[in-house]
C-alpha cells in the first residue's frame, strides 16, 4: 500500500517495464565540486547520457570523486538510489524540448548507512 500523496510509478508517468530486472550498481565518476554537492544533500539530481548505460529507477550509483584536471580519483565514494528518472523520451512539461535525447536527469536520493550493497 502506497503512502497517502505518493504515487506509483505508472501515475508518475515512468515508464514500467514487463521484464523485471534486480537493480544495478553503476559506478561513474564524479567530479569534485559535484560529489561534494551531492555528499552535503544540496544536489539531489545527477545528469547522464542515456546511451552510457541502462539506468532504470531503484538502480545505485557509485559515485567516485575524480578530478578531470589531474585524472586522478580521490578514493572517496558515495552510493545513491535513482528515484525517478526525467529524459526526452519521458518527459516533463519542459523536458521534451529542452532536454537532449542524448541526455537524462536521474534524481538521487543516498543509501542509508545500514544499506549494504556490492558491485
Amino acid at each position: 500500500m502506497q503512502a497517502t500523496g505518493s504515487v506509483g510509478p505508472e501515475e508518475a508517468g515512468m515508464p514500467v517495464t514487463t521484464e523485471k530486472r534486480k537493480p544495478v550498481v553503476h559506478q561513474v565518476k564524479s567530479w569534485p565540486h559535484l560529489f561534494e554537492a551531492t555528499l552535503s544533500g544540496v544536489k539531489t539530481h545527477d545528469m547522464r547520457r542515456v546511451a552510457d548505460r541502462d539506468y532504470q529507477v531503484n538502480d545505485v550509483l557509485c559515485l567516485q570523486e575524480f578530478d578531470p584536471s589531474t585524472e586522478t580519483y580521490s578514493g572517496r565514494e558515495l552510493a545513491v538510489r535513482i528515484t525517478y528518472i526525467t529524459s526526452a523520451e519521458f518527459p516533463c512539461a519542459l523536458s521534451g524540448g529542452g532536454l537532449h535525447e542524448d541526455y537524462c536527469i536521474l534524481s538521487i536520493k543516498p543509501l542509508t548507512e545500514d544499506v549494504k550493497w556490492h558491485a
